[in-house]
């Protein structure tokens, strides 16, 4: 043997003060001199800037315990010949068949040559490489390694950029479907940490234009914050932020474009209608260039999907608005009408919630529950403002207004008004079918009118009127409490009932 023979070649390994990750080795040998051998030859390799860092197993068995746990492992140096003749090879087919692992390097080595023969190897096995203990030299040893761990290194990259794209992806999607600014900014946040799969905290902002539907007149404030950052309140100024993380704010808004140190990224995004937003992320690793490039194809398209949001929340906003306002107008009532229908809409909603649904239909049903009365934009003055009782003959033109309601309603084909024509035509239908206009009965009402019924009953109640005084909420709830499974659905009063708190805070508000 040469004196540069691995074997014969001793140095002291080096503690490395590399902060970057190092190559994760696996030395799989029943020899512990082989074991030691290349440790110490191997310590003061590098490659792009990384050391190595070795685990040890001394049999075929012990690798298979650990690999089933990891998979971390970039290359392995695996002995043939260990418990068994074969145990090197049944354990290289292991690693790729059972387990799937494509991506590690698997070197083989052999004191014993003529077990293996080199050639049916490299053909029935999936092995990189195959060699002879006799000639691995420590310059041989060397290109093994550099050349195994390349091979690994472009793999992984390549595995890297289709997660990297698929986390984009399903980041996109998550916070497309955010249903407001401040889910929207917690999807963000969160995605974000998935995207690039890094322990990242930060914050969300936003300067909103004065005419969109959350406008905050050109301050910046925050819409969602991870962990680290809990003590800023949402909607809160940043003068109690950290002042590094001011700095990089104000130089990404005055720059108008992202920004990145060693550890953070600012991101910069400007919406069409001229809203600015960042986000800002601070990380416990540097930020590579294709988590950077991740980052910006990221953010463009969450500009997009804000700017949508925006312009989704003004316009909810605005739908709001003018049903209140043309509500109120329509009911008539002295003072309270607005009032009146947004409390409709707040215990619909909150019965809504209740039986189970999302919050997309929640919000649904707490604006079209506001609705519910629509019809009597059809009814004469006469009747609408008596101050007293009605007629017979009256109540027959005044029971008119749910189909008239729904008539109205039905001539538009958005999801508010259908659901509010429902409403309209269902919520005096009763419980035990002696309502009015169909007379339906039981589950044929459907649950949006059961809902309706109560919540415009109870709230009638507690509301005063040209022909009765306000009723105290204790009293309507027991009203109610009385008129299940005649009036009203047994199941859903009970709900109501179980959450009497929640009916109260909709009352102190």
């Amino acid at each position: 043997m040469t004196d540069d023979l691995v074997f014969s070649d001793e140095q002291e390994a080096k503690v490395s003060s590399h902060a970057a990750a190092p190559w994760q080795v696996l030395v799989v040998d029943d020899e512990p001199a082989v074991h030691e051998v290349t440790k110490l030859v191997m310590s003061d390799f590098e490659m792009d800037g990384r050391r190595l860092q070795f685990t040890h197993c001394y049999s075929a068995a012990e690798a298979r315990s650990l690999l089933a746990q990891r998979n971390d492992i970039a290359l392995i140096l695996l002995d043939v010949v260990m418990e068994s003749e074969h145990a090197g090879l049944d354990l290289a087919k292991y690693i790729r068949d059972d387990l799937g692992n494509l991506n590690v390097r698997i070197v083989l080595r052999t004191g014993q040559p003529g077990q293996a023969p080199e050639e049916q190897v490299i053909r029935d096995y999936d092995i990189n490489d195959y060699k002879e203990k006799t000639d691995l030299t420590r310059r041989k040893l060397i290109t093994v390694f550099y050349a195994g761990l390349r091979a690994y290194r472009d793999l992984m990259r390549i595995e890297n950029a289709r997660l990297g794209l698929v986390r984009s992806i399903e980041a996109i999607s998550e916070v497309c479907d955010s249903n407001n600014l401040r889910s929207f900014a917690s999807a963000v946040l969160s995605q974000l940490n998935y995207l690039l799969d890094l322990n990242g905290e930060g914050l969300c902002a936003s300067r909103v234009s004065a005419y969109t539907a959350n406008a905050a007149h050109g301050q910046l404030r925050v819409l969602a914050v991870t962990d680290a950052y809990s003590r800023m309140m949402v909607d809160d100024q940043l003068a109690n932020l950290p002042q590094e993380v001011q700095t990089a704010i104000r130089d990404s808004l005055a720059a108008k474009t992202s920004r990145y140190g060693e550890r953070y990224y600012a991101g910069y995004f400007c919406t069409k209608a001229g809203s600015e937003s960042l986000i800002y992320m601070k990380f416990p690793e540097p930020v590579s260039e294709q988590a950077r490039e991740l980052l910006e194809l990221f953010s463009r398209n969450v500009a997009i999907t804000y700017d949508s949001l925006l312009l989704r929340d003004e316009t909810e906003s605005t739908q709001r608005d003018t049903i209140a306002v043309l509500g109120g107008a329509i009911e008539r009532r002295e003072g309270d009408a607005a009032r009146h229908l947004e409390r409709v809409g707040e215990i619909s909603a909150l019965l809504a919630r209740l039986t189970g649904a999302d919050d997309a239909e929640v919000e649904l049903i707490r604006t079209a529950a506001t609705l519910h009365d629509v019809g009597k934009a059809r009814i004469p003055e006469h009747i609408l403002t008596k101050p007293g009782p009605l007629t017979e003959e009256e109540w027959q033109v005044m029971r008119t207004h749910s189909k008239e309601g729904d008539a109205l309603l039905s001539r538009s084909g958005s999801r508010v008004h259908a659901l509010g024509a429902q409403i309209a035509r269902e919520h005096h239908e009763r419980w035990d079918g002696s309502g009015y206009p169909g007379g339906l009965k039981g589950i044929a009402i459907s649950l949006p009118g059961r809902i309706a019924a109560i919540a415009d009953v109870l709230d009638s109640l507690v509301c005063a009127s040209s022909y009765k005084p306000a009723w105290e909420l204790t009293t309507a709830l027991d009203y109610v409490r009385d008129s299940a499974g005649s009036h009203f659905d047994p199941s859903l009063v009970r709900l109501l009932l179980d959450h009497v708190a929640d009916v109260e805070r909709i009352y102190q508000s």
